[in-house]
């Protein structure tokens, strides 16, 4: 049985793929992305891997975080 993807993990990932394409992220984008996965009070295992893709990325500074 294959699990549905969540509403908000298909936001979350749209706001990800975008911060990968331009390899930066704002602080006010990145708050967004972590209000996406938090709003509906349950992180589901689509939004925790991609959270845990963007995060790995700006630790590989991949994506950076601008002004």
């Amino acid at each position: 049985m294959k699990e549905e993807v969540s509403e908000s993990a298909m936001r979350l990932r749209a706001m990800i793929e975008k911060a990968i394409a331009d390899h930066k992220i704002t602080r006010d984008d990145y708050d967004k992305i972590i209000h996406i996965a938090t709003e509906d009070g349950y992180i589901d295992r689509h939004e925790k891997t991609l959270l845990s893709q963007l995060q790995q990325m700006i630790e590989d500074r991949l994506v950076k975080f601008v002004i």
